[in-house]
């Protein structure tokens, strides 16, 4: 399949909705926890148990860009998009069926599985298209596409809550609501796929330099290089730090201030995590633009320093303060959704453009590390100390202090980062050799 190439005059700026409609569709896995306290009740799940189906997704989300991730380069953001659409979509609908026959693996494999492959090919389908057309403002242009990433849970959760009141939070009210995204979501991702474009050129904005510009490295040879790997544990800290407070939002909340005399309720709890992913969509445009001015590895300094502070404060306070514990939170999460906005900014700045998005999938195996790591890490413990007769803050403390521990790793492994070394670029006549197979479909 030919990717669909952009028509004489044709605005790189309608680019950025068309990727905007596929991230804010996905990015309804950050609402996981809103189903996770009717799952529980319904199904009799422990909070681990009920984690699973948000924890594969994650999983599959890495290895899907994995492995998925020269594919989509060789076929192009259209094909990707529906890929995409068809595995997401799919797998609310298998969900429907698990929780209307109350068959909890089907829900695990429609939702972790299927959907997890649609969250990852459907994650990196616009990255290497919008890096080549916002040559001039990489951190920007996948700034605004992954934003919806973060920003679907804003929308998502307050929707599904209402559906959950209105259908109800039994088994069959639950799958009408998985239902109903499934159609609902499918609808909203075609526009993406009929409005995508790649450029004619390597120079889509005349003033602006082209993509390609600079040092290339393939993806091969990326993964040999121990820049590579300095992003990847970078990447996976501060996911992990960010996910654990994500996963468990609302139970989270509610635990903090339980035995306090302003407790949290059902609906607050829900403002809540509306409230993240407000902080987590803000933080991808906002950070990663910030990036194109002060570089790339001075922002993952901010996020990975000023994260294990915001942690810290929690920690020590949080339970003393609702508006410290949700300002810190929330500036946690806006970094979280910033490292993920500025990454392909910097896979570029060290690889160049020449195979971003396949460098891209295989970094976000990270994720999928991290997307097990810290559910597991807040999910288990809080388990554990609950059955020692804890409660409140208490559950979590443990939780916060490792999350402080691994930010600092991330932080040391930032500072590790080199550009890279002359031997991994690639030999220009066969760059540019390239670049004119990619362009062919232009004279077509």
């Amino acid at each position: 399949m030919s990717p669909p190439v952009a028509p004489p005059g044709w605005s790189r700026w309608l680019v950025p909705p068309a990727a905007l409609s596929v991230h804010l569709s996905i990015g309804q896995a950050y609402a996981w926890s809103v189903f996770k306290p009717p799952l529980e009740s319904a199904l009799g799940l422990s909070g681990t148990q009920s984690a699973l189906p948000f924890q594969l997704g994650i999983v599959m989300l890495g290895l899907s860009a994995a492995f998925g991730g020269t594919l989509v380069e060789r076929n192009g953001p259209r094909w990707a998009m529906t890929v995409a659409l068809i595995c997401f979509s799919s797998g609310f609908l298998l969900s429907a069926l698990g929780a209307a026959t109350e068959q909890y693996w089907l829900i695990v494999f429609g939702y972790g599985f299927v959907g997890g492959i649609g969250l990852g090919i459907g994650y990196i389908s616009p990255v290497s298209t919008l890096i080549k057309w916002f040559p001039d403002r990489p951190g920007m242009a996948t700034g605004i596409a992954i934003m919806g990433f973060g920003g679907g849970a804003l929308i998502a959760s307050p929707w599904s809550a209402q559906m959950l009141d209105s259908f109800g939070s039994d088994s069959s009210g639950i799958a009408l609501a998985f239902l109903v995204h499934g159609l609902s979501y499918a609808v909203f991702m075609l526009l993406g796929v009929l409005l995508v474009r790649v450029p004619r050129s390597e120079k889509p904005v005349e003033s602006a330099p082209s993509a390609f510009e600079g040092p290339q490295v393939s993806a091969r040879n990326a993964v040999r290089t121990p820049q590579f790997w300095c992003l990847w544990v970078v990447l996976c800290m501060n996911v992990t730090a960010g996910i654990g407070i994500l996963e468990k939002a609302a139970p989270m909340i509610t635990d903090f201030f339980k035995e306090t005399s302003t407790p949290v309720s059902v609906s607050a709890s829900a403002g809540f995590v509306a409230l993240l992913s407000a902080a987590n969509m803000a933080g991808r445009i906002g950070w990663s633009s910030t990036s194109d001015l002060i570089g790339r590895k001075n922002i993952y300094r901010v996020y990975l320093g000023v994260g294990a502070v915001m942690y810290g404060l929690i920690a020590l306070f949080g339970d003393s303060s609702k508006p410290l514990f949700i300002l810190c939170a929330l500036v946690i999460l806006s970094f979280y959704g910033g490292g993920f906005a500025t990454i392909p900014a910097y896979l570029k700045d060290l690889f160049g453009a020449y195979q971003v998005g396949a460098i891209h999938g295989r970094l976000l195996t990270a994720w999928s590390t991290a997307g097990v790591l810290g559910p597991l890490i807040v999910n288990w413990i809080a388990d554990r100390q609950e059955d020692a007769g804890k409660s409140g803050a208490a559950l979590y403390g443990l939780s916060f202090v490792i999350m402080i521990g691994l930010l600092v790793v991330g932080f040391v492994a930032n500072e590790l980062v080199r550009p890279v070394s002359a031997r991994h670029h690639i030999p220009a006549p066969r760059e540019a050799a390239d670049v004119a197979v990619r362009q062919q479909p232009e004279s077509a």
